[in-house]
């Protein structure tokens, strides 16, 4: 049964997407509840899901991604579950997202450089039988908003 999902939880959630290091110390005083509580309601958040796991934010291009773009996607009609498991095989996939309108998915690849990704669109993508399409957009700058709207 999940739990209801109140204001102190959406808080500790913000937090914890700003910085998922901070201790449990620092949580408690910046979400404005007791030690014990923080540390239960984030056994909870866990428990239900809500928390998934911690991440580190990451500048792509230091890490030898600087090249970045948006795949949009159309597939064979009725296939977008095989064609999902196909799709993560991806080089460089960093997000995959099933949408409505258009496309029928919209791919987040980065790769080391122009020849890499030309490959992964020319080569993997267009080898699989089930992608009817693709339309490429260049990522010119990005901006992680969740380091920026850190909560204070």
């Amino acid at each position: 049964m999940v739990e209801k999902f109140d204001e102190i939880d959406h808080r500790m959630v913000e937090l914890l997407t700003a910085d998922g290091r901070m201790s449990i110390n620092e949580l408690a005083s910046r979400a404005g509840v007791a030690r014990t509580t923080a540390y239960t309601r984030l056994e909870r958040l866990q428990a239900n899901g809500v928390i998934t796991g911690f991440t580190a934010l990451i500048d792509h291009a230091k890490a030898g991604h600087p090249v970045a773009a948006l795949i949009f996607v159309n597939l064979e009609q009725h296939s977008w579950s095989r064609a999902r498991d196909e799709l993560r095989r991806l080089p460089g996939l960093q997000h995959l997202f099933l949408t409505s309108g258009t496309f029928d998915a919209v791919l987040l690849v980065r790769m080391a450089d122009l020849h890499a990704l030309r490959d992964v669109i020319l080569v993997e993508l267009h080898g699989m039988p089930l992608v009817k399409s693709t339309q490429t957009i260049f990522v010119l700058d990005e901006e992680d908003v969740r380091a920026v709207n850190s909560v204070a």
